[in-house]
Formats: structure tokens, C-alpha cells, sequence
């Protein structure tokens, strides 16, 4: 009886995560209630939170505390392992926004974020990001930033056209990792407005 060797089946290449889909003020002591937004692609927070951290990392120094407000959260899990380190995930009602993101970083800060729902469409992803890290932007809490979006456009944020094939891609992460940062140089004294419009850091979208 003989035996026939077949060849070892190649291993399978790893499939990066998604990047973090965020915008975050940049420049300057944060004015307003919010340092930014996150767009998550789910409600499971043990699968977003390392995509999101290991962006924040390198920016804000190591993340080590995340707390939210359980309102939308089916599942808070305890710790998240992150890069070779684990971050502590808590809660706290009603001391956080339901749609908000408190980020602590050991020894270094504390940032809040607007979560916009995974579900909202692109194009109220887009003003709600832009909102948020609006560098004058008013100080609305991040329940009341999505009510006014929501009110001012007369339809809910999931109500947006659906995009063609090529923006779909670009919304879901296959865009470059950094799509828009503030240049390295100082620059002339700008308008406001158009500070406004770069001083922010885009990732992932």
C-alpha cells in the first residue's frame, strides 16, 4: 500500500481590519464639547475599538480607559486587547452622552467623541464628521449635533441616496488611511472658515 504526499496548502494571508473611520481636530486647546467623530461600521465594540485606538496611539499617546454610555451598545465588554496592550471598557449612564465616546490616554489627556451611528448614511456622515471637529463649531452636546443635523435636513441620518460603486468603496475604508492632515509648515494667517475647513485630521475614509 502506498502513500501519496500532497503539498502543503499555502497559509492563508492575514485580512487587515478596516481602518477607524474618524476626523479629529488638530490644531490648538479644543474649543466646543467634542475632539472629533468616529463613524464605527457595527454595534461590537470588542471588534471596533482596536481599529480605533491603534490610530489613536501614535496621536494621543497610549489609550488605556473607554467609556460609553450603554444606551446603544448591546455588549460592553470589560477589556479590549489593543496592540500588545489592553484598554479597560466602562460605562456610565447618565454621565456620557448616549452618542458619545470618552477616550482617556494614562498621563497625557482625556477626549470625547461624537459616535455617529454605524447605520447613518454617508452624506450625514460627512456633515456630522465635519461638524464635530469643526475647530469654531458651536458647543452642542453630541446628541444635540445629530438632532440638528437630522433637523435641518428633514430626514433621518439613514435616509441618504445610496452612493455609486466608486464612493462606496472610498466610505468603507478603501480610500488611503490618512486622506487629508494638516500640513507640516505653518501657514499664513487664513480666513476662519478656511482654517476651519484643514485644521482637522481625516482617517480611514
Amino acid at each position: 500500500m502506498s502513500a501519496t504526499l500532497l503539498p502543503p496548502l499555502p497559509h492563508p494571508e492575514p485580512v487587515a481590519a478596516p481602518a477607524a473611520r474618524l476626523t479629529l481636530k488638530t490644531d490648538g486647546t479644543s474649543r466646543g464639547l467634542l475632539d472629533g467623530a468616529w463613524w464605527p461600521r457595527s454595534r461590537d465594540l470588542l471588534s471596533e475599538l482596536p481599529a480605533l485606538t491603534d490610530v489613536l496611539d501614535p496621536l494621543w499617546g497610549r489609550i488605556t480607559r473607554i467609556a460609553v454610555n450603554p444606551k446603544y451598545w448591546p455588549v460592553i465588554p470589560r477589556k479590549v486587547p489593543v496592540n500588545g496592550h489592553i484598554v479597560k471598557v466602562g460605562w456610565f449612564t447618565p454621565e456620557i452622552d448616549p452618542h458619545k465616546l470618552l477616550l482617556l490616554s494614562y498621563g497625557t489627556g482625556r477626549w470625547d467623541l461624537l459616535i455617529i451611528p454605524p447605520e447613518t448614511g454617508p452624506e450625514s456622515a460627512a456633515r456630522l464628521m465635519a461638524a464635530a471637529s469643526d475647530y469654531d463649531g458651536p458647543p452642542l452636546t453630541a446628541s444635540a449635533l445629530i438632532a440638528a443635523d437630522e433637523t435641518r435636513h428633514g430626514a433621518a441620518a439613514t435616509d441618504d441616496k445610496p452612493l455609486d460603486p466608486d464612493e462606496a468603496w472610498e466610505y468603507e475604508g478603501g480610500a488611503s488611511a490618512v486622506s487629508a492632515a494638516v500640513p507640516q509648515q505653518p501657514d499664513p494667517p487664513r480666513p476662519v472658515s478656511e482654517t476651519s475647513r484643514t485644521s482637522r485630521l481625516i482617517v480611514g475614509m
